[in-house]
């Protein structure tokens, strides 16, 4: 039997729409927005994930769309592809989390927060049912027959921020620490991306409404393992400079050496960027497969999520990543010939 993809069809919008913005309170929210409302409300069992590889903004959003879904009374199960990182083990709810690669039952319809397309969850079995898309990217695509993509909000927290007052819900100390947990991340503590006075007032409310920042930012950043030092060293000893752009690498080998998970290679590529002069960062990590996992930062002058999106990734203007084929000298010769021109411009 096809899983049923919505109670009542004419909720849904015609095919590819996407949707903008919310403002605070039931009675002028936008009616796109209200739309989504309809289907949350209308429906008894969603399901909510992110991409693959979640960082904060996927883990925090997707455990406060879970908060809002129980606070309307919704049957609501939360996936991922990878399970949830150790750095992420810590927030509210993330133990209802469960590790699943095929999706199958019935669901009012899924939500899929942060992806550009349905193979960016890594989940199968999606096909038959009803998508919700919600995301910030620049490079984010209207793949759903429902989408939202507002690429002005810091972090899909922030959206999902925004349909929690446009659903008149009341925001808990545990939500309000993962929406935090969204923002504080996905802005690399206010350094970077979609920054404005909003995201500093948002970071208030969430404050009033019971997030601790310090203990936040204590447990997320504060927790480097041993294996992501090592990589950190291993990395540096690679480190290359031509003028405002600078590159650096870590072989499968090395990481296999220092046992290090996935998980602890992500952020090192700040440690390039925080060079006085560089403009752009670029760090490349072998996968087992023998091609490049690649990730590249700005500092915001060069629009990395334009040179990513050319070589197959995306991102944001500031972050963003891409794979590319091996071996090392390839892959190098590849995004460097995308990354010089975007700079000498």
């Amino acid at each position: 039997m096809k899983n049923a993809p919505l109670l009542n069809p004419a909720l849904s919008t015609p095919s590819g729409a996407i949707l903008e913005g919310v403002s605070g309170g039931e009675a002028d929210v936008d009616a796109p927005v209200g739309e989504i409302l309809a289907v949350l409300r209308r429906g008894h069992r969603f399901l909510v994930s992110s991409h693959t590889r979640p960082d904060g903004d996927a883990m925090g959003s997707m455990l406060a769309m879970g908060m809002l879904l129980r606070a309307m009374s919704k049957q609501v199960d939360l996936v991922t592809a990878d399970g949830v990182p150790a750095t992420y083990r810590g927030l509210p709810g993330a133990g209802q989390v469960d590790h699943v690669c095929h999706i199958h039952g019935h669901y009012d319809a899924v939500i899929l927060l942060e992806c550009d397309s349905i193979e960016r969850s890594r989940l199968q079995g999606l096909d038959d049912y009803f998508l919700i898309n919600i995301d910030h990217h620049v490079s984010g695509r209207n793949f759903a027959p429902l989408n939202w993509i507002d690429c002005r909000a810091a972090s899909v927290g922030e959206l999902v921020f925004r349909l929690v007052e446009a659903a008149g819900v009341s925001l808990t100390p545990e939500m309000a620490t993962c929406l935090y947990a969204t923002v504080l991340t996905d802005t690399g503590g206010f350094r970077w991306g979609s920054v404005s006075a909003s995201t500093f007032a948002l970071a208030q409310r969430l404050v009033e409404a019971g997030a601790e920042p310090i203990k936040i930012a204590t447990e997320l950043c504060f927790s480097v393992s041993l294996a992501k030092m090592l990589l950190i060293g291993d990395a540096l000893h690679t480190l290359r400079r031509e003028g405002a752009l600078a590159w650096f690498w870590i072989s499968d080998q090395e990481i296999q050496r220092a046992h290090a998970t996935e998980e602890d290679s992500e952020g090192i590529v700040n440690m390039a960027l925080a060079i006085a002069g560089v403009e752009v960062a670029v760090f490349l990590r072998e996968l087992p497969e023998g091609n490049f996992r690649l990730s590249l930062r700005s500092k915001g002058k060069i629009d990395v999520a334009a040179i990513a999106e050319r070589v197959g990734g995306g991102g944001h203007v500031t972050a963003s990543g891409c794979t590319l084929d091996g071996p090392l000298d390839a892959a190098l010769e590849k995004i460097l010939a995308e990354v010089r021109p975007a700079m000498a411009c």
